[in-house]
């Protein structure tokens, strides 16, 4: 279950629906964090992760943000594969989200590495993403405290989709796309180069003999 904040209902908008589903819920955060419970071949603190208290780190494993957060949005992508996204009204919605964080990208390199001030943050996004300045305030805020955490969503989104198209041209019609999301999902919230070894142990053991 994920919850839908309602308090400034004119701010909800209702077309982002599906993809936030998908990032949140299934096959986003809910399916994750399911794996990572009944992957009992994974330690404990692997399995629990607390994903919200970051400032327990180093006295509790951190969440990796390019990785848990790289596989919401990963998970939003596969809305195209699913039939989620309806109509334009959906894909409305699905675009919107891939425009805002290609915008944390850009401001959050700004603000880190150029010398961007806060008003210069808050006027890009506004100009370039379809979310309410109040809300947009807030975001900035985050990035200025949190260098580089927005930008991991992306990064680790990338690194899925450059690991799932190594093992498609790989393995050919050996590949599996179930199998391909369990490999992913079964390891728990490692490093994106884990993942990588992980991904190319798999396309090893998946190719047929005669093709090694």
């Amino acid at each position: 279950i994920y919850y839908i904040n309602t308090h400034n209902l004119e701010r909800c908008l209702p077309y982002q629906l599906p993809a936030l589903s998908l990032h949140e819920g299934e096959p986003g955060h809910h399916l994750q964090g399911e794996y990572a419970l009944t992957s009992t071949h994974l330690p404990d603190f692997f399995r629990y992760a607390e994903d919200s208290k970051y400032y327990l780190a180093p006295a509790r494993f951190a969440f990796n943000t390019a990785y848990g957060e790289g596989w919401g949005l990963y998970s939003e992508s596969l809305g195209h594969e699913m039939n989620v996204y309806e109509d334009n009204y959906y894909l409305l919605g699905r675009y919107g989200f891939e425009i805002f964080r290609a915008a944390r990208l850009v401001v959050d390199t700004g603000l880190h590495a150029l010398g961007w001030s806060r008003e210069q943050a808050v006027k890009y996004m506004v100009d370039n993403t379809l979310t309410h300045q109040s809300e947009l305030e807030k975001e900035v805020n985050r990035y200025i405290t949190w260098p580089g955490q927005a930008c991991a969503y992306k990064v680790g989104e990338i690194k899925i989709w450059e690991l799932r198209h190594k093992a498609e041209e790989k393995l050919g019609n050996h590949f599996d796309i179930k199998e391909f999301h369990h490999q992913v999902l079964s390891c728990g919230a490692v490093p994106l180069t884990v993942l990588e070894m992980i991904v190319d142990k798999y396309i090893e053991e998946a190719t047929p003999k005669q093709e090694i």
